[in-house]
């Protein structure tokens, strides 16, 4: 591509409006301990201090390890999760402010792809009968010829059988009720859906479909998306803008193809290092960085940057310390679009800064309980709840 096409691209890109703007959103799981009352003595940051901005129409990819908060931001986002601080606005109305009726009436325009599609269909429900039930709560099914119409239509749009009205999700294959779940999203005219690991369950052959089916919808239904996935392929393949998620922050954001091409933060190249090459070749010469430990708990993250304890570019001043923030790099070649939170890219990038073997630590426990016992942070979201 070249300079005047990615110009024309990014100015096409911001002159669309922004539809969800992100600022300083935490999700803090409080951890209980007590046998008969319950004390609050520690909590899970799965979601900590996290900016970002989806425009209209483009298709964000959230990407990170498994445990790092991104699902939690995408249901923080819908109000699913209500944050502990910060604000979601959407089309300028702050989503985590909203309760009961508002929220529910502003739902209509923002819904959910789950991960697992059998696990979030109803198996004593029928299609049909999963498809009336958004329709009917927002008022959208006041006609029974009208509501069988767009019934159809959408089944059309997702490319499964008028036939499949009356039956039930039990009697179809996994990318089947993935489609489903899709068709039931698109159900109220959504503008914003957020898809949690919309492909991981599925065989590869099907996760092609999905993917392209995702595409083609976007096109004809004029939909934004936030794409939360651990494939990077995945996310390449299907998103406009990348942010890369560690431990309840974004260390990274980007257009799609300068993440790809020019990852900056060291935790960003260790993951293009894992991502294989067809090129055998170019397989076998490319530089791979292999992270050493486990990611840190998130009830007890470490102090100063939260990558410092596997970074293999680590230095003793400020990365112990301090807490790198989302910035503009001055590196010839990078966009102000491509934002890192790191206090050394650019020296890393020149190469003033070599890599050094990192050395396995665990991170220090917290004294959490009265008795002074030792209390070790649960490591997912999951296990704390």
């Amino acid at each position: 591509m070249t300079a005047t096409a990615e110009n024309t691209q990014a100015t096409s890109s911001d002159e669309h409006p922004v539809l969800v703007d992100v600022k300083g959103v935490k999700v803090h799981f409080p951890i209980k301990k007590g046998v008969i009352f319950d004390k609050t003595v520690g909590h899970v940051y799965a979601v900590d201090g996290v900016d970002l901005q989806i425009r209209q129409g483009e298709t964000y990819g959230l990407v990170g390890e498994s445990g790092c908060g991104k699902s939690t931001l995408g249901r923080a986002i819908l109000n699913l999760e209500p944050p502990t601080e910060g604000s979601v606005e959407f089309e300028g109305v702050d989503i985590a402010s909203l309760k009961g009726e508002e929220l529910r009436r502003k739902r209509k325009d923002i819904q959910m792809v789950f991960q697992d599609p059998m696990g979030s269909l109803d198996p004593r429900q029928s299609v049909e009968s999963l498809l009336l039930e958004g329709m009917k709560a927002h008022g959208l099914a006041k006609d029974q010829k009208q509501a069988s119409a767009r019934l159809r239509e959408l089944l059309k749009a997702v490319g499964l059988p008028a036939a499949a009205l009356k039956k039930y999700p039990h009697e179809f294959s996994g990318g089947q009720r993935q489609r489903i779940g899709i068709a039931r999203a698109l159900s109220v005219d959504p503008k914003l859906i957020v898809a949690d690991e919309p492909v991981s369950a599925l065989d590869v052959s099907v996760q092609a479909q999905v993917i392209n089916l995702l595409e083609q919808l976007q096109d004809e239904f004029d939909l934004t998306y936030l794409v939360v996935a651990h494939d990077l392929a995945v996310v390449r393949h299907i998103s406009d803008r990348i942010g890369v998620m560690y431990l309840g922050a974004l260390v990274e954001e980007a257009a799609a193809d300068d993440i790809y091409t020019k990852p900056l933060h060291p935790y960003t190249r260790a993951l293009m290092s894992a991502v294989p090459v067809p090129d055998p070749v170019i397989e076998d010469r490319r530089e791979r960085i292999l992270l050493q430990g486990d990611l840190p708990s998130p009830a007890n993250p470490p102090k100063g940057c939260r990558f410092h304890t596997r970074c293999p570019w680590r230095q003793e001043t400020k990365c112990d310390t301090e807490r790198p923030q989302l910035r503009t790099l001055d590196i010839a070649g990078v966009p102000a679009s491509h934002r890192v939170a790191c206090h050394w890219a650019e020296q890393i990038e020149s190469g003033e800064l070599e890599m050094h073997t990192v050395t396995a630590q665990i991170t220090s426990q917290s004294d959490l309980s009265e008795g002074g016992d030792d209390f070790l942070g649960p490591a997912s979201v999951q296990e704390a709840l």
